[in-house]
């Protein structure tokens, strides 16, 4: 009789693998402030159905979390809650600021981070109320609970925010398709105002 030991082992290996990588990254950069870094089995379940390679997928969770300490630093953006994802090098700021001066040193800060190809600027300038919050927070749950029960999308792997009724979609997808799919599920969410795409398709 084969033993199922291998099989089981296989399929542990590698979110077993990705969740210390990740937890020595946020270990390293512990010291630069505040930071943390994706962990716990949602984070390493994440991280291993993610289309990213491995090495791309900890390089991009090395940038956030430096750009996040940066941020964190900063004088004018310290006390600012600025969200901070990273795609293939390229790095998308969500969130409220007080001025477009804020907004443009979150852009200089991010932009001089090892490694940033680009950086997106979805900032916002004003004030979110607390109803707008719970708002844009009832917003992203609705969504992320339709692309969890879609068919043949990895939702853990498409990152969802709400700022003001913006949604800002960031992942990588398999092909067109589901791409189209994605979009259609969060503009057809009630409450919706605009919804920003950020997904990139899987390089073959």
């Amino acid at each position: 009789m084969i033993s199922a030991k291998p099989i089981y082992l296989s399929i542990w290996i590698k979110p077993l693998f990705v969740f210390l990588v990740l937890f020595a990254v946020g270990g390293l950069l512990s010291s630069c402030g505040p930071v943390i870094v994706g962990a716990g089995a949602t984070g390493a379940y994440k991280v291993a159905t993610d289309e990213r390679t491995l090495g791309r997928q900890v390089d991009d969770a090395t940038i956030t979390a430096r750009v996040k300490a940066a941020l964190a630093k900063d004088p004018q953006t310290k006390a600012r809650k600025i969200d901070v994802d990273t795609l293939d090098g390229t790095v998308t700021l969500t969130g409220i600021v007080s001025s477009r001066d804020e907004a443009q040193r979150a852009v200089e800060i991010a932009r001089k981070i090892p490694g940033v190809v680009r950086v997106r600027n979805n900032l916002q300038v004003g004030k979110r109320s607390l109803g707008r919050l719970i708002d844009d927070k009832t917003l992203g749950a609705k969504i992320k609970a339709k692309l969890l029960v879609e068919p043949g999308i990895r939702s853990l792997s498409i990152d969802v925010d709400v700022l003001n009724g913006v949604v800002t979609l960031t992942g990588i997808v398999n092909n067109r398709d589901q791409m189209r799919r994605i979009l259609e599920i969060a503009r057809q969410t009630r409450g919706v105002k605009k919804v920003i795409n950020n997904l990139k398709l899987e390089k073959n």
